[in-house]
């Protein structure tokens, strides 16, 4: 993981992003609230998951996600990571005591076993070097509870809209989309016993009147994003 990538970009962060995603209609915020919606639901089905207990926001940025954390969390303890000292610093000065925020190296988690209920990552490991996926993937595993969950929301290659938003994001030049069945792989090669795939985003705002249905459309390859999701066993 590049430090100096991740610090290039930080102030410019939203404003990049909002322009790239113009198509869509929605704004990064929409983006960001429905992976927390997402997560809050995922949190509530797993057995031995507080939703009250303590999560890890691993590549946390800017802090995009911190206040709709807090909306459908908000009595749980919150640590951002990531690399980018300076995107910390953006998402502290912005959201204060919503999180803890803490700098790493993109190696060795600095958490001890079994800190977390749960951990996540929204479009990170496009970011990572392929080779490193599967050593993240174990770190959090070790980082996780018993029973504990990691999800893990990336880019869909198999969506032609997304692939031409990454083309032309700037703070994406260096991005190596992931295909869902790939992070399967990884998730059961990092020590998960089970993994389970889920696409997301199938309408722009134009025909939000239909997104009711994306909840039956999980199955269908075709989603703008996907997310996977595993718990940690024995």
């Amino acid at each position: 993981m590049d430090r100096a990538e991740f610090d290039k970009f930080a102030e410019e962060y939203k404003s990049l992003h909002r322009e790239n995603i113009v198509a869509s209609g929605e704004n990064p915020e929409y983006f960001a609230e429905y992976k927390m919606k997402d997560l809050r639901r995922i949190v509530q089905v797993a057995r031995g998951v507080d939703i009250d207990g303590s999560f890890l926001d691993f590549g946390a940025g800017v802090g995009t996600s911190v206040p709709f954390f807090r909306k459908y969390f908000p009595s749980a303890h919150l640590t951002c990571l990531d690399v980018s000292e300076a995107s910390l610093e953006i998402a502290a000065a912005n959201f204060g005591s919503m999180a803890k925020y803490i700098a790493f190296d993109g190696k060795a988690l600095p958490f001890e076993d079994n800190s977390f209920d749960a951990a996540y990552a929204c479009c990170v490991f496009h970011h990572i070097s392929p080779e490193e996926h599967v050593y993240l993937l174990r770190e959090l595993r070790r980082v996780l509870k018993r029973n504990g969950i990691v999800m893990i929301y990336e880019h869909n290659p198999l969506n032609p809209l997304t692939v031409r938003a990454v083309n032309s994001c700037p703070f994406d030049e260096n991005a190596v989309l992931i295909r869902a069945s790939t992070m399967y792989r990884n998730f059961r090669s990092a020590g998960f016993s089970s993994a389970s795939v889920s696409y997301r985003v199938f309408f722009p705002k134009l025909l939000s009147f239909i997104r009711s249905i994306e909840a039956s459309l999980g199955w269908l390859p075709l989603g703008a994003q996907y997310y996977v999701t595993a718990a940690k066993g024995d």
